[in-house]
């Protein structure tokens, strides 16, 4: 049997942001093969040209680099260059049946993580051994319970087929997209996702989570002409200048009477001194909303309002989509199962049937949403766990003992779906 608890702690010490998580991968792989599972990875997994918000050339080379020197597989790893992590390990039953699939995220967040005494994993010594990221969103516990439910069906003593998925990327909503795209989704009857913690407390089940926003995340590029500010200001074209005018009409958007709305211009930058036109500047904007029809309509409106900007300041400009999401829609047959087999695990006292999730959006939501179009059904749980800090924060951490808890009930779906 695996040692989650170690397991966990070895994700925890290597955390790594969306789509450079080869270590991460590559470790996955490895223990996914030693319990005999048909491992898809790399490009086989992936769809390319689907990945949104993919890191830098130079940083994808610098976080596969790293990953080697501390112990990435290097046959595993070199399929996944480029930003390619996602993992689907498959096992097959002894006899015929439905697929069932089970999503789980291992990606980390660029966060610097706490070195107070009072901070678990710094008294333990398991703390972030790359400075400036952490796992403060549970996924070094997902990760894990994934490894835990692959040894636990490891047999294939059911009906049927298990495909588990690991996920790259979720932060951001940037992953999940690129493996739906590929395909990996169009054979599964029935997908259960879940989150720990997320302000639920240790031993509540919730079988099904509402609430998530649509959400597009889009970086604009605007692309002017440099000149001299005092000497020449006539002959220049201020890129940020027109960045600047589309944030405050970004911001005027007006709300919506068919659903809630949100928009965020989370970062503006440009220029390069106090006496040059700012030949280049990009703008990362956010849109959400209750209602994925809503969400389009207000994307929209950003893309015209940031093209104006750009032709009033004589700029030309890009658009890129580097983050997605929309609402998921669970299903209650599938919430009512897990609540009933969560009763069966020893810890869990409480079950909710479905409550309002405040995370804000979740990429999962395009895989249950693809099992869904399929005919399949599908639902997000939540797992509670106490935790001392909220989520993305540099205290974050969760109890442990959350994972063999989830592990077990994690089985039990499985076991009740694949007979």
């Amino acid at each position: 049997m695996l040692d989650l608890v170690s397991l966990r702690r070895d994700f925890h010490m290597h955390p790594e942001v969306g789509f450079t998580e080869f270590r991460t991968a590559s470790k996955v792989v490895e223990l996914l093969t030693s319990m005999g599972y048909d491992v898809i990875y790399g490009q086989d997994a992936m769809d390319g040209d689907s990945r949104r918000g993919l890191p830098s050339e130079e940083v994808l080379e610098a976080a596969y680099e790293r990953a080697l020197r501390d112990g990435a597989n290097p046959e595993i790893v070199a399929k996944m260059r480029g930003g390619y992590t996602a993992v689907i390990g498959v096992k097959k039953g002894s006899k015929p049946g439905p697929t069932v699939a089970f999503r789980f995220d291992m990606d980390a967040l660029p966060v610097l993580e706490s070195t107070d005494a009072d901070h678990f994993p710094q008294a333990h010594d398991f703390r972030s051994r790359y400075e400036g990221n952490m796992h403060a969103c549970a996924h070094d516990g997902h990760t894990t319970i994934g490894l835990g439910v692959a040894s636990a069906l490891a047999a294939g003593d059911f009906a049927g087929t298990l495909k588990l998925i690991f996920q790259p990327a979720e932060e951001g909503v940037r992953g999940a997209y690129s493996i739906v795209q590929k395909g990996m989704l169009d054979d599964v009857d029935y997908i259960f996702c879940h989150h720990l913690g997320v302000n639920v407390p240790l031993g509540e089940v919730h079988g099904g989570s509402y609430g998530f926003l649509a959400t597009t995340k889009m970086l604009a590029h605007f692309y002017g002409v440099s000149s001299h500010a005092g000497a020449s200001p006539e002959q220049g074209k201020n890129a940020l200048l027109g960045a600047a005018t589309a944030l405050l009409n970004i911001h005027a958007i007006p709300r919506f009477s068919t659903g809630a709305t949100r928009v965020n211009v989370g970062v503006l930058e440009g220029g390069t001194a106090a006496n040059i036109i700012p030949a280049y500047a990009k703008m990362i904007v956010e849109t959400r909303s209750v209602s994925e029809e809503v969400n389009a309509e207000v994307e929209q409106r950003v893309r015209t309002i940031i093209a104006h900007s750009a032709a009033m300041h004589e700029l030309e400009h890009k658009i890129e989509v580097v983050g997605g999401a929309i609402p998921i829609n669970y299903d209650e047959e599938m919430a009512v199962l897990a609540l009933e087999e969560a009763k069966q695990v020893e810890g869990f006292t409480s079950f909710k049937m479905g409550e309002y999730n405040s995370m804000g959006s979740e990429d999962a939501s395009f895989m249950i949403k693809r099992v869904q179009d399929r005919g399949g059904k599908g639902t997000y749980m939540a797992i509670g766990t106490d935790i001392p800090a909220p989520h993305h924060h540099p205290k974050f951490d969760i109890q442990e003992e959350i994972l063999p808890r989830s592990v077990e009930l994690l089985n039990r779906i499985a076991r009740r779906l694949l007979t």
